[in-house]
């Protein structure tokens, strides 16, 4: 394993054990809007509940993929 990849590997992992203390200590307030987005689908019927965050979900992987284009372009 090369330095550069540890590295990676160690902010990437800081960042988000950040986050999740985030969520954690008081800032699901913030994401309370997460998976109420229009393009999730949601059925709730007695005995039986469907739950399928597809707009949070395309949210998430372009918000991935912004930050890894973002890492990959300052480190090389």
């Amino acid at each position: 394993m090369t330095p550069q990849l540890g590295k990676l590997l160690v902010i990437l992992g800081l960042g988000l054990a950040a986050l999740g203390a985030v969520v954690w200590l008081g800032g699901g307030s913030l994401l309370s809007w997460f998976g109420r987005l229009p393009g999730d689908i949601r059925v709730e019927r007695p005995g039986f509940r469907l739950y399928a965050p597809l707009a949070s979900m395309l949210l998430v992987s372009l918000l991935l993929s912004a930050v890894l284009w973002l890492i990959r372009r300052l480190s090389g």
